[in-house]
């Protein structure tokens, strides 16, 4: 009786035994046993209640029961998100670690001389997340203005006297916040913080003035009466706010800013992984349920994956870099 066929069988079972014991996931092992086999991490380099983690904790949760594995949050904060996204960067790129970045990522490139990683080439797109106008908000009880008019006015007769916070230097915020002071030709105090968690929560003390923040992040401060909308800055207004006007019925036809999110995966990490993360997220962002959550967060779910959105990104990356330089924006 030949017994090579049955040699060979006890070989591949013993060899398959010692890759479960190392621990070593290559790509082939991922494909043979079907991602994900354990916890997925999705990195947010900002910390908890700024307007990533408002759209980061519920489609974690909600990736956890498509994918039938635990998807964690973890926050790693500083520099304007850049210290998470250089950890993700150099994050084992085996299917388990994600990057939740946004619009600061497209910035960065512009602001910061020099960083550890590169968002085009150093990440593998996988999907935008959402894409939040910005609106800009106040302080009741230090900011008496209630439309964009009353605050230009304000701003104009006491030029340097008031502040603006943001998520830190280089972020969506700072950058809305520079756009907004060159084309109204006004003067605002920058104040950069380490996340729109911190920010918000000096806004609602009155630490700060005002801030440009993502819908999102505002969106249950500006419900509960401890923030004040004044204008947003999107073409059209809001679904969920339709009694905030745009910045253009307001007097300011050229501002429209958004803050957007997207989901980045580890340069060389599975094609399966990143193509099942990319249709789990179609399929959860498509649910009633998120679908509801992201219209209370001021948005629409988009449809933008792949390829498409990498193209997305690029065009962000050049759009920034001319505010920018026009601007004349710098580091605080």
């Amino acid at each position: 009786m030949n017994d090579l066929p049955r040699r060979k069988s006890l070989r591949a079972l013993a060899a398959a035994a010692a890759l479960a014991v190392t621990g070593v996931a290559t790509p082939l092992a991922l494909a043979q046993g079907g991602w994900p086999t354990k916890p997925v991490t999705i990195i947010v380099p900002f910390p908890a209640g700024g307007g990533t983690d408002a759209f980061a904790r519920p489609l974690s949760a909600a990736l956890t029961k498509q994918l039938g594995q635990q998807v964690l949050v973890e926050n790693k904060a500083g520099a304007g998100g850049t210290v998470g996204a250089g950890i993700a960067a150099r994050a084992a790129p085996d299917g388990y670690t994600f990057f939740m970045g946004g619009a600061h990522h497209a910035i960065a490139p512009s602001m910061y001389p020099k960083l550890d990683y590169d968002i085009e080439k150093d990440f593998v797109p996988v999907g935008l997340v959402s894409n939040v106008p910005q609106v800009i908000v106040v302080h009741p009880g230090k900011v008496a203005a209630n439309t964009l008019p009353e605050l230009l006015a304000d701003l104009r007769a006491n030029p340097g006297k008031r502040n603006y916070g943001s998520a830190g230097n280089g972020s969506s915020h700072h950058l809305a916040g520079e756009l907004f002071k060159m084309q109204s030709k006004t003067f605002i105090t920058h104040i950069p913080y380490r996340g729109a968690g911190p920010m918000l929560q000096d806004l609602i003390a009155g630490q700060v003035d005002m801030a440009f923040d993502g819908l999102g992040s505002s969106a249950g401060h500006i419900r509960g009466g401890r923030i004040k909308a004044i204008a947003v800055a999107a073409a059209k207004r809001a679904a969920a706010f339709p009694d905030i006007p745009t910045a253009a019925e307001a007097g300011m036809p050229d501002y429209v800013v958004s803050t957007w999110y997207g989901l980045w995966a580890p340069k060389g990490t599975p094609k399966e992984a990143v193509d099942k993360m990319a249709a789990a997220m179609k399929a959860v962002m498509n649910t009633p349920e998120l679908k509801q959550t992201w219209l209370n967060l001021g948005t629409d779910v988009p449809e933008l994956f792949g390829e498409a959105f990498g193209k997305f990104v690029n065009s962000e990356i050049k759009r920034w870099a001319a505010v920018v330089k026009a601007s004349g924006a710098k580091l605080d």
